[in-house]
């Protein structure tokens, strides 16, 4: 566990961003693998995320266990374990700048795309997309996540438009991720990458972990609705900035 000052410096912040996002402001997570990405390996970074991960997605569950939309995670979850298999697959092959690149390219379109259609106040086609489009977005979130656990946006193209109610899509997305982190696990350790300094620096990381996501569940359930959604495609937006920058540099 002998991780450099600098990695402590950003993981602290990192998982921070990651409690919030799992309390429900979604999209900030994507930042903590670049954030980690820094001062260590990318695929180190991704090692020592998931068992936080797993464990934040515990106390979202929890928080929202009674708000959620068993018709989104039916399309969804069964698409996400085909795209956590093909991550696993093809994980040699796959750049991870190039995912986050992609990642932050559809964040930022989409974000701008839902920001300018709701001030206009135009309704979204793809708030009646079929249920199919559902399954291929969980191909891509489960994918996604697998290589850089960056499953968001692509869950949240097909989520976001149907205008759930506040709770109900914090809910939805705590178990649709907490469901996908599980099913990385044995991916994750098919590769190696549980060795005991890894666990180690998680469970170091775990009391900041479990904090932060109570804070996320606190502050989420005292911003209304209307501004919620508009927080979230904001945040979509400089988010998708961020992974851009990072995967270009």
């Amino acid at each position: 566990m002998n991780e450099p000052l600098l990695f402590y410096a950003l993981a602290v912040p990192a998982v921070v961003l990651l409690g919030l996002s799992k309390g429900g402001f979604a999209g900030l997570g994507a930042l903590a693998l670049p954030m980690l990405a820094l001062a260590i390996s990318p695929v180190r970074a991704a090692a020592i995320l998931l068992p936080i991960l797993i464990v934040q997605d515990v106390v979202g569950v929890w928080a929202f266990r009674r708000d959620w939309d068993a018709a989104i995670l039916g399309w969804m979850l069964p698409g996400a374990g085909v795209g956590i298999v093909l991550g696993y697959l093809f994980a040699a092959q796959v750049s991870t700048a190039a995912v986050l690149a992609l990642v932050g390219a559809i964040s930022v379109l989409f974000g701008l795309y839902r920001l300018w259609s709701e001030r206009r106040g135009t309704v979204a086609v793809a708030a009646q997309a079929p249920g199919w489009v559902g399954s291929l977005l969980g191909i891509a979130s489960g994918f996604t996540s697998q290589i850089a656990h960056a499953g968001q946006p692509p869950f949240q193209v097909y989520v976001l438009p149907r205008r759930l109610p506040r709770d109900v899509l914090v809910g939805t997305t705590a178990i649709f991720f907490a469901a996908v982190n599980w099913a990385k696990v044995p991916a994750y350790w098919a590769l190696g990458q549980f060795d005991r300094d890894t666990l180690g620096v998680a469970a170091l990381l775990l009391p900041v972990a479990i904090a932060s996501t109570f804070a996320g569940v606190w502050l989420v359930r005292r911003v209304s609705p209307e501004r919620f959604y508009t927080a979230i495609y904001t945040l979509m937006v400089l988010v998708g900035v961020k992974l851009i920058w990072d995967a270009l540099a």
